[in-house]
């Protein structure tokens, strides 16, 4: 696509960034209104399935879509993820219980995985990497501002209008996107050459699906040692065994294995997967803090963490421009990862709003230096012929660290609040606040409150006391503040678990190897010099010197 001209490329980009915008903020605005759509289908003890089963699908979607959309380009598979997300989108909003509820989002799942992973690979198509950090940081603050509109849009929508226009609201912007891509986007012809693997495909399913569904489960569910983790955990380690034998042997690989032999493929693989691990194991705990801890409505929720999603689109911006000007990118990444190290370390000390925005400001800032390099050390350190399979890779390993994050660091949070709840209770019983002598029903009724997802629902907190006898409410009240202040002290040992991993992420930060990025996505045969490759943006360490390959 390179012979396209500056204007109708800038064309396309509109159109993905159409597109992109349209999954991101469906996904952005449901996230302050989840806990209160989720209590009103009355499904909390399943809460978790609603995040997790978006991230199953997404991240099945993402990886194998990226060989597909190599071989028959990448213009069908935005058109059908954008229709997976419209019809997910539209089904979601039609529940009328939870497991309706879980099974569509499952479908906005598939739909979001397709349209990420084809659009941050389309810029790979359409600029050569030199070119792509602007675009890859445009990209990145297009979902920045959907983070910045969409928690708190959410949050107002869920206090003042009916549940379902969550998901309803944006789906003209749905149907623009699509005839935007279907007008714009140019067709490539599928590689005749290339066959499909049907049996990799399957068996990196097989060991992928039982993988997030352990953790998922595990510590919420099921014991982390019980038969059902680890049957699934052995599952998974079996198809992977199957999966790596087949890959071998396959023509076209689903997930060539020699990728991973490119040393900055594997290292910023593993940096995402850590980045992701940290950042959505403690944010997603945020709102338990901001909402459980400080009482703070849904629509003022959204507002606490608007400040990261600003800066971090901000910085974005910028850091696209400086990455395409000098043709360096590492510098970003060894600024970005410390500043949100930083940002989440103030979350482990934050005890009130003004905190917890400036934890938010700084942590934006972090994300916003870090998040576009190492996609695009990825996309440079491979052929162009491979852009796609390397990007899925990336987003594979990211949606990993995120749904493994959030299962580690939500048995982290079940097993210290216990604890902590239990300290508390025992301290009330010794200043007379003892629930073993109160009335059996309203002794079960205060309890509920001890879940931290039944201690956001303020709706509910009301009708409770409400309901409560005079001389119980007092103690109703005293309990709640014992409670909130377990939780704040479990968010804490959370959020220290986040900035332990993002250590680890700044640590391997040091090995990522950077070679200049290329001005060109066609790469001279002839290139095969160490010197002459590096200048081309080759890893030499992995001995790869990239082909001819247009995509013309």
């Amino acid at each position: 696509m390179e012979h396209l001209s500056l204007k109708r490329k800038i064309t396309i980009m509109i159109a993905i960034m159409a597109a992109m915008f349209f999954a991101a903020i469906n996904q952005t605005i449901g996230s302050t209104a989840m806990p209160r759509i989720i209590a009103i289908l009355d499904g909390m003890n399943l809460y978790t399935w609603t995040i997790n089963i978006y991230l199953l699908t997404s991240t099945i979607a993402t990886v194998l879509v990226g060989k597909l959309s190599d071989i028959y380009g990448r213009k069908p598979f935005l058109l059908a993820g954008i229709l997976f997300f419209m019809v997910g989108a539209f089904l979601t909003g039609t529940s009328s219980d939870v497991y309706q509820f879980i099974t569509y989002r499952g479908i906005q799942g598939i739909g979001a995985g397709i349209i990420m992973a084809t659009s941050f690979t389309a810029i790979g198509d359409l600029f050569p990497p030199r070119e792509r950090g602007k675009w890859t940081g445009l990209m990145t603050a297009v979902f920045g501002f959907s983070s910045v509109i969409g928690p708190t849009l959410g949050g107002y929508m869920i206090d003042n209008m009916d549940w379902h226009w969550v998901f309803w609201i944006f789906l003209p912007l749905g149907v623009v996107a699509f005839f935007m891509i279907i007008f714009l986007f140019p067709k490539v012809d599928r590689k005749k050459s290339e066959s499909i693997d049907y049996l990799g495909s399957i068996f990196l399913t097989t060991s992928l699906v039982p993988l997030l569904l352990a953790f998922s489960w595990a510590g919420s569910e099921y014991k982390w040692v019980s038969p059902q983790i680890l049957g699934l955990l052995a599952a998974s380690i079996i198809s992977a065994i199957i999966f790596i034998f087949v890959e071998k042997h396959a023509k076209s690989p689903v997930l060539p294995l020699s990728l991973f032999k490119n040393r900055i493929v594997t290292v910023s693989n593993i940096i995402g997967f850590l980045m992701n691990f940290g950042m959505m194991g403690a944010l997603i705990y945020l709102s338990f803090f901001v909402q459980g801890v400080l009482e703070i409505s849904p629509t003022y929720a959204g507002y606490v963490t608007m400040p990261m999603s600003i800066f971090m689109m901000i910085t974005a911006a910028i850091t696209g421009q400086k990455i395409s000007k000098s043709g360096k990118y590492k510098r970003f990444a060894m600024l970005g990862v410390p500043i949100m190290i930083a940002g989440m370390a103030i979350m482990v000390f934050m005890t009130n709003v003004t905190m917890a925005v400036i934890s938010m400001i700084i942590f934006g800032i972090g994300l916003g230096l870090g998040m576009p390099v190492f996609s695009l050390a990825t996309q440079n350190a491979v052929s162009h012929k491979e852009i796609g399979v390397a990007t899925a890779s990336s987003q594979l390993f990211r949606n990993l660290g995120g749904t493994i994050g959030i299962a580690v660091m939500g048995s982290v949070m079940a097993t210290s609040l216990k604890s902590n709840i239990t300290d508390k209770m025992q301290s009330a019983a010794a200043h007379g606040v003892d629930m073993t002598k109160m009335d059996p029903n309203i002794a079960k009724q205060l309890a509920a409150f001890a879940n931290p997802q039944t201690l956001m629902n303020k709706p509910l907190i009301t009708e409770t006391m409400a309901k409560l006898p005079a001389d119980i409410q007092p103690l109703f009240t005293k309990m709640l503040d014992m409670i909130r202040d377990a939780l704040s002290s479990t968010l804490s040992t959370v959020f220290l678990t986040g900035t332990l991993v993002l250590f680890l992420a700044l640590a391997l930060v040091f090995f990522l190897k950077e070679i200049p990025l290329r001005t060109s996505n066609s790469v001279p045969a002839a290139a095969a010099d160490g010197e002459q490759a590096k200048a081309e943006g080759t890893d030499v360490g992995t001995k790869q010197v990239f082909a001819s390959d247009s995509m013309n």
